[in-house]
């Protein structure tokens, strides 16, 4: 397992945070995520093996969200 923090502009907010929860845990390999509201901080436990954070940061950015 892998970890990794992504910063999400749009995840300070209910709905964009729903969304993207909703995308991520969809993913193959992708065991667990914390998005903190407060800074959009967003924190990923994947299977390397299955999914890599670039495909991660693709799929984010696939559904009009925006990773920094």
């Amino acid at each position: 397992m892998a970890d990794t923090t992504i910063y999400v502009k749009e995840a300070t907010n209910e709905q964009p945070i729903q969304t993207l929860e909703t995308i991520l845990i969809q993913m193959d390999g992708i065991e667990w995520t914390d998005v903190n509201m407060e800074d959009g901080e967003v924190k990923i436990t994947y299977n390397e093996n299955q999914v890599t954070e670039e495909q991660i940061i693709k799929r984010i950015q696939q559904y009009g969200l925006h990773p920094l």
